[in-house]
């Protein structure tokens, strides 16, 4: 009987294994988020700025994979990441490299709690009829609009974003899709603050990061925000007038 027992258990844990790796990483991350500082990426500009002036498709790689690391171990240094792609490579192609690895990032997070926790969680939530299935059954109704609405608003984490669609067995197309399209203006609007970096460090300042709640940049996002849930409002008004 104990020998019957212990596949099954060997391959619980190797579902959950990914998830453990992300909470230890994220956990040592949170205790070491200096390293992904503001002052740390103004110590060692000049080093940034020679390494991509002497390998640039090295760098532009290295930039990308340790952009995806950043975002699937959810460590503390995306924003400051997204600067330095403005920094060292300019508004293009440091907008698509910054893209490139966070949509990857964030589809490795997905894939992993997908593959630890979200049949677990179908099987509650086909098993009940609470809240949680209320939101699933909405947001496989218009799955598309949720999932740009969750990466267009700005107050939501981007890690909750990463993780919460793989809990609802969201589709993986979808997922991929709406997460490179959705983070594109916020990352467009902080690699342009990267770009101008070289002056900010030259006055020994420190980047407006606020810039992203300014009315002229957060009134079009916004924007897109609502156009978004536009379908899902129709589909609530259609519903409710039947």
């Amino acid at each position: 009987m104990l020998t019957e027992m212990t596949p099954p258990a060997g391959r619980n844990w190797r579902r959950i294994a990914p998830i453990v790796a992300i909470a230890i990483a994220a956990t040592i991350g949170f205790f070491n988020r200096d390293a992904f500082s503001f002052q740390t990426l103004a110590d060692n500009r000049e080093q940034l700025l020679a390494w991509r002036d002497s390998s640039y498709v090295l760098a532009a790689c290295g930039y990308v994979l340790v952009y995806v690391v950043v975002v699937a171990f959810s460590l503390p240094g995306a924003l400051m990441m997204t600067l330095a792609g403005g920094f060292m490579f300019g508004m293009f192609p440091g907008a698509l490299l910054t893209l490139t690895g966070a949509t990857a990032g964030a589809t490795a997070i997905f894939l992993a709690a997908r593959m630890g926790l979200g049949d677990a969680l179908q099987r509650r939530m086909d098993a009940s009829k609470g809240t949680l299935t209320r939101i699933r059954d909405g947001l496989r109704a218009s799955e598309i609009s949720y999932l740009f609405l969750i990466r267009l608003v700005p107050v939501i984490p981007f890690f909750v974003a990463n993780l919460a669609p793989a809990l609802f067995g969201v589709s993986l197309r979808n997922y991929v899709f709406t997460t490179f399209f959705g983070i594109m203006p916020g990352t467009v609007v902080y690699t342009w603050v990267g770009v101008g970096l070289g002056e900010v460090f030259a006055r020994g300042e420190r980047p407006d990061l606020g810039i992203l709640f300014e009315p002229h940049i957060i009134g079009p996002i916004l924007a897109l925000a609502l156009l978004s849930a536009l379908p899902i409002i129709l589909k609530h008004l259609r519903r409710k007038g039947r």
